[in-house]
């Protein structure tokens, strides 16, 4: 059973833009609604507040006892208001429904004087009624309206009907216009989605089209960019590997070949002189030698990594030194004529040790018997000079790539890798290697590493 516990559902994108969108057109809406309901009930009940204020005290100054047949309708102007006077805490109703009038706190304090007026909300006969007091005229009695909130109500409850039907047309129009953004909006990153997966399963690095200069027209190039990055170590690896093969055809040819001699010389009867034999070994010994050698360059250069993280100060002075020891013991017929400065860098020792050897190597191996190896390191410029035939000027940029060998290097013992090797060292301590011409006449290679001076130098 496959492990699903790290899996979890994610939306698309685009549902994802369209889900916001409408989230974020509906929260507006919502509070837009919201603002103007309460708004409008807030200022509907202050006009109402201040249209039974004044009826009131218009009825206050009327003198209405001394009229015969007294018509609340004439004195409030409405149909739907309910009168009554209140005097030494006695309700006196004016009309129908004016007894029902709560009379409480607020009205007694109108009626004493103690407020100059109060407005409430009240239930009657299960219906709510915004009730006003005033203080009536010269000791008149305290004059009560109360006019029912129905019509008010459902004023506003079609206002809540009309924001609720608009804010859901409006609710789904931003989610229509999300899903039409998302998708048009989106349609570049489709594409670019579509070739980046066709070129995963054909592998064909060819660069993507780009259109305009927007996000994803960047997104674009930097994919091109990668591609061309891929490309170039794609082929670099495809040509390591074939320049490797070519580089380890010959010598498992020739080893091959001298073990099968000695395989053939054990098993009849005619016998190699000893001196054949300890020949053929000695060929043997030298292939594996050269083979042990190569494949130690290939993995060398077969480390494209940066840097490696365990690094520190070496003074390049005493790698040149110990790199001078090690090749003297090889090359016996050869002169090293060193002299050093102290120079500290910043680095890998092991490596930095290769890439000097390396350099002395390819100077002993092209100085002429008793020649002499000239060594300078000043100011962190590592100079080999040798006393070779030097190297042409076209060659001179070719000299450290991979496997490139010289017409008149064709026959020489080494892998081919020993140049490549320096260069890479270079670049990964930010320095530089190049070819130029001995003043005595062979070739000259310069090695340049950033450092300073050791403190205690």
């Amino acid at each position: 059973m496959s492990d699903v516990r790290g899996w979890h559902y994610r939306r698309s994108l685009a549902s994802r833009v369209t889900l916001l969108a409408t989230i974020a057109v509906g929260l507006s809406v919502a509070f837009l609604a919201v603002g103007v309901y309460v708004t409008a009930r807030i200022q509907l009940q202050s006009q109402l507040d201040e249209t039974l204020i004044d009826r009131a005290r218009g009825t206050s100054q009327a003198d209405i006892f001394n009229r015969s047949t007294p018509t609340e309708t004439v004195l409030v102007g409405a149909s739907d208001i309910r009168i009554a006077f209140l005097q030494d805490n006695q309700l006196l109703a004016l009309g129908t429904g004016g007894s029902d009038l709560p009379v409480g706190r607020p009205e007694l304090d109108v009626s004493t004087g103690i407020a100059a007026s109060s407005v409430r909300t009240v239930m009657i006969e299960g219906q709510e009624y915004r009730m006003v007091s005033v203080p009536g005229k010269d000791n008149a009695p305290t004059v009560i309206l109360a006019q029912s909130l129905t019509q008010q109500e459902k004023l506003l409850a079609k206002l809540g009907a009309v924001s609720l039907l608009f804010g859901l047309v409006g609710v789904l129009g931003a989610g229509i216009a999300g899903w039409g953004v998302a998708r048009n909006g989106l349609r570049p990153v489709r594409k670019l989605t579509s070739a980046v997966e066709q070129i995963a399963v054909t592998e064909d690095l060819a660069p993507l089209p780009v259109e305009g200069d927007d996000e994803i027209a960047r997104l674009a190039t930097a994919f091109n960019q990668m591609l061309v990055a891929l490309g170039a170590s794609r082929d670099r690896q495809r040509r390591l590997v074939t320049d490797a093969g070519h580089e380890l055809r010959t010598p498992l040819t020739s080893l091959r070949t001298n073990v099968d001699l000695l395989t053939q010389s054990d098993q009849s009867d005619i016998a190699l002189p000893p001196a054949a034999r300890e020949e053929l070994l000695d060929d043997i010994r030298a292939q594996i030698d050269e083979l042990t050698t190569l494949i130690g360059d290939l993995t060398e250069l077969a480390r494209d990594e940066p840097l490696a993280p365990v690094v520190g100060a070496v003074d390049l002075s005493e790698i040149v030194d110990l790199s001078v020891a090690r090749v003297r013991r090889r090359a016996v017929g050869t002169t090293f004529d060193v002299e050093t400065e102290p120079w500290s860098v910043v680095g890998e020792a092991g490596a930095l040790e290769r890439a000097v050897t390396n350099l002395l190597d390819n100077a002993a191996k092209w100085s002429p018997p008793g020649g002499t190896v000239r060594v300078r390191l000043s100011n962190g410029l590592l100079s080999v000079d040798d006393e070779g035939p030097g190297i042409a000027v076209a060659d001179r940029a070719r000299v450290f790539d991979r496997f490139w060998r010289a017409e008149e290097s064709r026959t020489m013992p080494g892998s081919g890798l020993g140049l490549s090797i320096v260069r890479q060292v270079a670049e990964r301590h930010s320095g530089t290697v190049e070819a130029t011409a001995s003043p005595s006449g062979g070739a000259r290679l310069v090695l340049c590493l950033p450092g300073g001076v050791p403190i205690d130098a």
